[in-house]
């Protein structure tokens, strides 16, 4: 691609040479979510062999993709995320945040969604599938944990906007507080069912820690603030407080790592936080 001089120093310009055109924007959104060998993407994204080759190639030319070997006979790859492409996560975050309200919606800033709308298809499309594999987040206790307990029968993920914030006018962004509360008040029900929780937001781990100390939250708080997750699973965001947010969802969790349950848009939290602990319940019976 010829570029104007000026474009020599202009990082958008450079950036654009990167991500190039739609096809390499979403073989990106499919390696984030963890689909990340050729026929999975291909699968995925329903491009040609020769065109998905050529992407790859690029990407890895790029340094935002690097190839790693799974199998010798016959040479199969990996095609992996590295620092460079991982930065690109909010850029992807943020893409599908403006599709989502500019695009997809009327326009309106909300924390919440509608229940015809596509934030609610895709979130409840999540049930049945697996979480990503060797996905772990930053924790308040102390150490990067993964998204599922390894000794619990299920565990109930809770994503929320951010404590300690005033929220204004934003529909469905206040209750983090309250939500949190509620779950530290059941945590004994949920651990007698065999069954974790464990609460995100894009807050740093400082915040969060803060928070948990000042409450007294039991289960760990995770730190989305790379978007990781957000990426990974496509989940709804929303920009408030100077931050790329999580909108307020639920998610039920088997031992395997398959999504069972999805709740979204959470508009009664009473209610979402028992009915999590009746799904988990449940999921974790049957396990």
């Amino acid at each position: 691609m010829r570029m104007h001089n000026a474009d020599e120093t202009c990082g958008i310009a450079q950036a654009a040479l990167v991500l190039g055109d739609w096809w390499n924007v979403l073989v990106l959104r499919e390696v984030a979510r963890g689909h990340v060998r050729f026929d999975a993407l291909a699968a995925e994204i329903g491009l040609s062999r020769k065109v998905l080759t050529e992407r790859l190639g690029r990407l890895v030319a790029s340094g935002v993709l690097r190839r790693s070997l799974y199998q010798r006979r016959p040479v199969r790859y990996e095609y992996l995320l590295t620092d460079a492409g991982a930065a690109l996560l909010p850029l992807l975050v943020a893409m599908q945040d403006w599709g989502d309200r500019w695009v997809l919606g009327d326009g309106s800033l909300t924390a919440t969604a509608e229940a015809d709308g596509a934030e609610h298809a895709r979130v409840h499309a999540l049930a049945g599938t697996r979480l990503p594999d060797g996905l772990e987040l930053p924790g308040t206790q102390g150490a990067d944990l993964s998204l599922v307990s390894p000794d619990a029968a299920a565990t109930v993920l809770f994503t929320y906007p951010g404590t300690g914030i005033e929220w204004g006018p934003i529909p469905g962004a206040a209750g983090c507080t309250l939500e949190n509360r509620l779950f530290r008040d059941a945590w004994p029900d949920f651990r007698r069912a065999g069954v974790d929780v464990r609460g995100l937001s894009t807050q740093l781990v400082h915040e969060q820690a803060e928070f948990a100390r000042a409450e007294e939250i039991p289960y760990p708080l995770l730190s989305d603030a790379a978007h990781q997750l957000a990426a990974a699973l496509r989940l709804p965001a929303f920009r408030g407080a100077g931050r790329l947010r999580h909108k307020r969802l639920i998610l039920v969790v088997d031992a395997a790592r398959t999504v069972r349950h999805t709740l979204f848009p959470v508009v009664d939290i009473p209610h979402a936080v028992t009915e999590s602990l009746r799904l988990a319940k449940d999921c974790a019976r049957t396990a």
